[in-house]
This record gives structure tokens, C-alpha cells and sequence, in this order.
């Protein structure tokens, strides 16, 4: 039962503790807790990007073959980042969730 135990433990806890900070002020425990940003927003500018390369490379090839094909999956490329890297920049905001 305490091998169980001893494996079970790690994997039940929600977060781990590099995650929390905790800290005592006036006999009072404070917990800080750190919400991981999900996969879009971590991901967010090549997500972007491909998706724009792949819509190019769609709508290419309808119009022109293969030929357009690859102009418009550079086209493509080229609207996303610039889209993403310039006119929307990522902006990095991190949360606070107190329990």
C-alpha cells in the first residue's frame, strides 16, 4: 500500500511547487498560484503563420495550379507574419490566482 502510495502521491497534485509561492504575513498564509497560459497563446505566432501559408497555398492552387500553388503559399506566408509579427504583436500577460 505504500508503494501505491508513493507513486500515486506526485501524480495526484494539481501543480507543481516551483508553480506556487507561498509566503506569511501578519499570521496569515498566502498562496500564489501561476495559471499556464494554453496552448494557443504559447503557441500563437507559428499557429498563425501556418494557418496563413496553408490558406495561401489553398486558394493558389484553385487559381493557378501548381504554379500558384507555391505564390500563394509564400504570399500566404508572408500576409501571416506580417500580420502576426507586426500589426498584432504578442503581448505576454501573466495572471495571478489566489486561493
Amino acid at each position: 500500500m505504500m508503494a501505491l502510495m508513493a507513486v500515486a502521491i506526485p501524480f495526484a497534485t494539481a501543480t507543481s511547487a516551483d508553480a506556487q509561492t507561498r509566503y506569511v504575513r501578519s499570521g496569515r498564509v498566502y498562496s500564489t498560484t501561476y495559471k499556464r497560459p494554453n496552448f494557443y497563446q504559447r503557441h500563437r505566432n507559428i499557429i498563425n503563420v501556418g494557418i496563413g501559408t496553408a490558406a495561401g497555398a489553398l486558394l493558389g492552387g484553385l487559381i493557378g495550379g501548381k504554379k500558384g500553388a507555391l505564390i500563394g503559399t509564400l504570399a500566404g506566408a508572408g500576409g501571416a507574419a506580417l500580420y502576426t509579427y507586426k500589426l498584432n504583436p504578442k503581448t505576454h500577460r501573466y495572471y495571478r490566482v489566489y486561493r
